[in-house]
């Protein structure tokens, strides 16, 4: 794909899908391309060089030939180090032809020299990549830096996915440069390649098996058919709140009578605590459970198949960690529904007992009650009667959108504790992301104000907000893929 009507291909297109400017690497390639389209030009030409390791527009001849082929601004290599033409010569020559400049930076140094030049952007195209080992991530940190000293920052270097890019924005760039991920057809392909490879690795030895994974909410429970991430067939049913366990696991075992034969073990992911097989509710508001209840005896006892039981928060953030917005690294889950949920996954574990109780965490903000008291879907409604109107959490959120004063007042003091509380976990763990599902998470706007709420936090402490992908199946597609292994 080295030639120029390829090159003039990926540029038509990019910008028929919404790109606002370009990045062309050589002469040949921007006359090209320049006479194709309209939008702003980057030039850069890479050049391997005997005497120094500047490969980005090294020489002034190089910048000049570019300004005429039509770019319309030249990028070049500002690293402080052993270079045929100084920073300062390049710039002139380049302003000299009436062309913008682009200072490609390893660190922040490198820009602050080259904005003392009178560059007019400056990006972190070259971080990482002037010695030791080459990051995985871009370099958030340093847009951030850099945004201190102008706000002409071109975030540049390993940004793969759509929220990378989001983040850097978010991190104060001016303007985001995507080049492998998407033109980069043997990059892009190596990336799924290797995602495949370590998901069959991770596959080997594990049963395939189709589990019967029952999720027992607060306000209703889901029975389904599991195979690996596929859903083979699914049945809901009602959540008598007063009835307790064994009604429910009765419930269960009728309403699912028809799969007797089709699966081989059972997955329970509930909400509570489960510990030795034992059930027992910590918050007794969002679903009263005999204390110590003994689920696992007794669902092995009525099915007469092994059973494997956690809480639903927990196998939900197996869930994602394994088929959803998880991408195998290391996260927290966040579930905003009846109550708050949550799970932990670190080195490819699930954390189990308490930890991910967050809707649990109590503090002076909250009048020392339970954080998922004042937060999520129960309490939504309560405000609502308090202030006059008889509505479900659904209905508060459509009143919010059109745009009611107090369902905004609701939904803006939820989603603040919610952001303060993902801000928390941020650095209690520094997970890579944290996953927001439930309800109410996953409420059209709500996790787009909760970062709202975030904006003014310092980028490198602020956490990463993804939606669940798994949606309101993933604890039982998580706690199913645990129940294959035998717990």
């Amino acid at each position: 794909m080295d030639n120029a009507e390829f090159v003039t291909g990926f540029a038509k297109a990019a910008i028929d899908a919404g790109a606002r400017a370009l990045r062309i690497e050589s002469v040949a390639y921007v006359r090209a391309v320049r006479s194709a389209v309209t939008v702003p030009i980057i030039g850069i030409v890479k050049r391997d060089l005997s005497d120094s390791p500047v490969r980005i527009t090294p020489h002034v001849s190089d910048a000049e030939a570019l300004a005429d082929a039509g770019a319309d601004v030249v990028a070049f290599d500002a690293t402080h180090r052993v270079r045929p033409a100084g920073i300062e010569e390049l710039v002139r020559a380049i302003k000299a032809k009436g062309k913008l400049t682009m200072a490609d930076c390893a660190s922040l140094e490198d820009a602050e020299h080259a904005l003392a030049a009178g560059a007019d952007f400056v990006g972190t195209t070259l971080s990482g990549y002037v010695g030791g080992p080459e990051p995985v991530d871009p370099d958030m940190d340093l847009i951030a830096a850099m945004r201190r000293f102008t706000p002409y920052v071109i975030a540049e270097g390993r940004i793969r996915s759509p929220e990378q890019a989001a983040a850097a924005v978010k991190a104060g760039a001016y303007a985001v440069v995507v080049g492998s991920a998407i033109t980069r057809t043997e990059h892009v392909t190596s990336w799924f390649h290797e995602a495949l490879a370590k998901a069959y690795t991770r596959q080997e030895g594990r049963s395939a098996e189709t589990v019967l994974a029952v999720d027992i909410g607060g306000t209703k429970t889901m029975a389904a058919l599991v195979k690996g991430a596929a859903i083979v067939d699914e049945i809901l049913i009602p959540t008598g709140r007063g009835a307790g366990p064994d009604v429910w696991l009765g419930a269960i075992a009728e309403k699912t009578d028809e799969w007797r034969g089709r699966y081989a073990r059972i997955g329970f992911a509930v909400t509570g605590i489960v510990k030795d097989g034992r059930w027992s509710a910590l918050n007794p508001a969002t679903l009263g459970i005999p204390d110590g209840y003994p689920l696992v005896d007794k669902a092995t006892r009525l099915f007469g198949k092994p059973v494997f039981a956690m809480n639903d928060a927990q196998a939900a953030a197996w869930g994602e960690y394994r088929y959803g917005a998880g991408s195998g690294e290391n996260l927290v889950f966040l579930t905003i529904s009846t109550g708050i949920g949550g799970g932990i996954v670190i080195n490819g574990r699930p954390l189990p007992g308490l930890a991910g109780h967050f809707g649990l965490i109590r503090g002076p903000s909250q009048g020392l009650s339970p954080l998922e008291d004042e937060t999520s879907g129960r309490w939504i409604a309560a405000e609502a009667l308090t202030a006059g109107h008889e509505a479900d959490a659904t209905e508060v959120f459509e009143k919010a959108r059109q745009g009611e004063p107090w369902a905004r007042a609701i939904v803006s003091q939820s989603t603040l504790r919610a952001a303060t509380l993902c801000r928390d976990i941020q650095l209690v763990l520094d997970p890579n992301q944290i996953v927001i599902g439930g309800g109410i998470g996953l409420a059209a706007g709500y996790i787009a104000e909760m970062r709202e709420h975030l904006k003014d936090v310092e980028p490198r402490l602020a956490p990463r907000l993804v939606a669940a992908k798994l949606g309101s199946r993933a604890g039982i597609i998580g706690v199913a893929d645990l129940a294959g292994e035998g717990g």
